[in-house]
C-alpha cells in the first residue's frame, strides 16, 4: 500500500480488510490507458457503485429526517446534496486529489483538481468502502461526510421557496389570495432595507425584511410558516 493510501485511512478513519479495493479506487483511466492495463482495472466501476450507495444513503437520510417533504421536495434536496461540485468539495477535503494515479498528461494538465473527476473518486472511494466493509460502513462515511451539508441545503432551499410552500400549504384549505404589500423602507438608497407584510383571509400572517422586495416577501412567507406551523 502506498504512503498516500495510508494517510487517506487515517483521514477517514477506516483499515481496508482488502487494500487492492482502494488502490483501485484511485486509479483514474488515464493511468490504466498509459500503462497498457486492463480497462477493467480503473475506478470507473467502483464509482458505478458507489453512486447507487451515495443515492441509497442519501435517499434514507432525509426520508426518515424531513417526512414533511414531498416526493418531488426530496429528489430536489437530494439532487443538492449529491451534486458534482459537492463530492468534489469534500474530495479535496479529503486530499483524494493527491492519492489519485493518472497520466502524465492529466497529471500535466491539472486533471487531479478537475471537479469531474474528484466526484468520481468520492464516489468510487464510496463503492471501495462498500464492498469492503458493507453498507454500514459506507452509511457511516458518506453521512460523517455531507450530514452538515444535508441540513444547511434543506435551509437553503426552504429559504428560496418559502413562498411557493406557503401557498400551496394554503391553498389547500383556501382560496383566499395570498398579498405581499411593502409598507416601509429603511436606510440609505445604497443599503434600503425593504419591511413588506403579507396578508391572507384580511389579515397579517407575516412580516419580513429584506435588501430587496423579493428577499423581503421571501422572510414574510417564512414568518407566516412558522407562524402557522405549516
Amino acid at each position: 500500500m502506498s504512503k498516500e493510501a495510508k494517510e487517506l485511512e487515517t483521514v477517514i478513519g477506516y483499515r481496508f480488510h482488502d487494500a487492492a479495493l482502494l488502490a483501485q479506487a484511485m486509479i483514474h483511466s488515464s493511468y490504466i490507458n498509459e500503462h497498457k492495463m486492463n480497462p477493467l482495472e480503473n475506478n470507473e466501476r467502483l464509482e458505478f457503485l458507489g453512486d447507487a450507495v451515495l443515492e441509497l444513503v442519501i435517499s434514507r437520510c432525509i426520508f426518515s429526517r424531513y417526512p414533511e417533504l414531498s416526493e418531488g421536495e426530496l429528489t430536489k434536496l437530494r439532487a443538492a446534496v449529491v451534486c458534482e461540485a459537492m463530492l468534489s468539495k469534500k474530495a479535496r477535503t479529503l486530499g483524494l486529489g493527491d492519492c489519485l494515479r493518472m497520466s502524465k498528461g492529466e497529471l500535466q494538465t491539472g486533471g487531479y483538481e478537475r471537479e469531474s473527476t474528484l466526484c468520481d473518486a468520492f464516489e468510487a472511494l464510496l463503492g471501495a468502502l462498500y464492498l469492503d466493509g458493507g453498507f454500514e460502513v459506507a452509511e457511516r462515511f458518506a453521512l460523517a461526510q455531507l450530514e452538515a451539508d444535508i441540513a444547511e441545503m434543506r435551509s437553503a432551499i426552504w429559504q428560496s421557496d418559502c413562498k411557493t410552500h406557503l401557498q400551496e400549504q394554503l391553498q389547500k384549505a383556501s382560496r383566499e389570495p395570498i398579498e405581499y404589500a411593502v409598507i416601509g423602507e429603511q436606510g440609505p438608497d445604497h443599503d434600503k432595507v425593504f419591511i413588506v407584510e403579507l396578508r391572507h383571509g384580511g389579515q397579517v400572517i407575516g412580516t419580513g425584511e429584506g435588501h430587496s422586495k423579493k428577499e423581503a416577501e421571501q422572510n414574510a412567507a417564512a414568518c407566516a410558516i412558522r407562524a402557522l406551523g405549516l
